[in-house]
């Protein structure tokens, strides 16, 4: 029997570099923050080959709470080629510095692949790595007592 761990490894989700051009700064006419790469981090990826969902865990590294992410998967099979792409919104409410882990539908409605490092089936099945890349967050706007 394979060896199972309750919590993937934390660095198996490769993340695409932010652009040269991401803008740090605050917003000067709202004074809200602009979009910051390392605002959230995505880590801790699991998908067996029996598995009707994707796990992994997102992280909070701002000073404001955050109500949902917006991210883009990409899934390729281990020598590259391009299997799938997509970009979900996934509502998750998480407070400053919190974690949470999160889980959305398979890409693989067959049941034909896993991740390569949730550990290989005993079944016939094709190994995928997946890359993540932060296209953004949602910071809520409540209105105070």
């Amino acid at each position: 029997m394979a060896k199972r761990t309750l919590v993937p490894r934390t660095s198996n989700m490769e993340l695409i570099s932010p652009d040269d051009s991401t803008d740090t700064t605050v917003n000067d006419t709202l004074g809200l923050p602009q979009f910051d790469e390392n605002t959230v981090t995505l880590r801790g990826f699991n998908k067996r080959v029996s598995d009707n969902y994707e796990t992994f865990f997102v992280q909070n590294n701002s000073p404001f709470p955050i109500s949902g992410i917006t991210v883009s998967l990409r899934y390729t099979d281990t020598g590259g080629t391009l299997l799938h792409e997509r970009t979900l919104h996934i509502p998750c409410d998480l407070q400053p510095g919190q974690s949470r882990q999160v889980s959305v539908n398979s890409f693989d409605r067959q049941h034909l692949f896993y991740y390569y490092l949730s550990g290989k089936p005993r079944k016939s099945a094709t190994p995928f790595q997946v890359s993540a890349r932060l296209m953004g967050y949602d910071i809520p706007i409540r209105r105070s007592n």
